[in-house]
């Protein structure tokens, strides 16, 4: 059972219009999975079951190092290359291309995906949602982001409030390395601008960490939320 619940949409005008959030009970992780394995009643052992998952972790490394794409039951994987290249003969380069694994959903995730059940819920819990952003220079609306141009980030509880020091604006490259805005220009619930630092010419997430709960309320324990599109970072024209 998945829970959802409905916000007013702030991209549009529209009074009566409104977007779902889909509330999560958690995450699990590979050790978690284990158990849940071995509550079923297997006779195979934790290490038989860790053994068999490391192996299969390190042959999907290993294939897609050998540049072969994976179809799987659970996730399919794909390679593109990310970036402008200067005429027929030019050439990958590792300061203006970056290649990119991706992944698409397996037919076990899409049969899955048609039983899971929702159940909708009165309240939305108080957590940050970035639902657009956008670059200012170019105008386009999650696809790039120009270096120290001005970033707009809309969606709900999003101002960046709290002591603790991973609260902030962040910008995560490929490789997980975060650089943070030291400039934030408006920073409220649903919209936070800031200047892009200088970063590397390659694609990035954003992410926002906050304490803010609203009614002057703030959590202990910092939330945060990460936009899922990869926005790549260019120069000015």
């Amino acid at each position: 059972m998945v829970n959802y619940s409905l916000v007013e949409n702030v991209l549009t005008d529209r009074k009566d219009d409104y977007s779902a959030i889909v509330h999560t009970k958690g995450s699990l992780d590979k050790e978690e999975l284990i158990s849940r394995m071995l509550n079923k009643g297997t006779l195979t052992t934790r290490t038989d079951i860790l053994a068999v998952l490391n192996n299969l972790e390190e042959t999907v490394e290993e294939v897609l190092l050998q540049g072969f794409s994976v179809v799987y039951p659970l996730f399919n994987t794909s390679f593109s290359i990310s970036g402008v290249f200067e005429g027929a003969l030019d050439s990958f380069d590792g300061n203006r291309h970056k290649l990119n694994v991706n992944l698409t959903k397996g037919l076990r995730l899409r049969e899955a995906e048609k039983k899971v059940k929702l159940e909708k819920t009165t309240t939305a819990p108080l957590l940050p949602l970035i639902q657009e952003v956008k670059d200012s220079i170019s105008g386009r609306v999650n696809e790039v982001l120009t270096v120290n141009g001005v970033l707009e980030v809309r969606g709900h509880n999003l101002r960046i409030e709290g002591d603790d020091p991973t609260c902030g604006l962040w910008f995560i490259d490929g490789n997980g390395e975060e650089f943070k805005a030291e400039t934030i220009v408006e920073n409220k619930p649903s919209r936070i601008i800031a200047i892009i630092p200088e970063l590397r010419r390659e694609t990035h997430q954003v992410k926002v960490v906050t304490q803010f709960m609203g009614n002057n309320k703030f959590l202990k324990v910092p939330k945060m939320a990460i936009h899922t599109k990869n926005l790549l970072v260019v120069d000015k024209e």
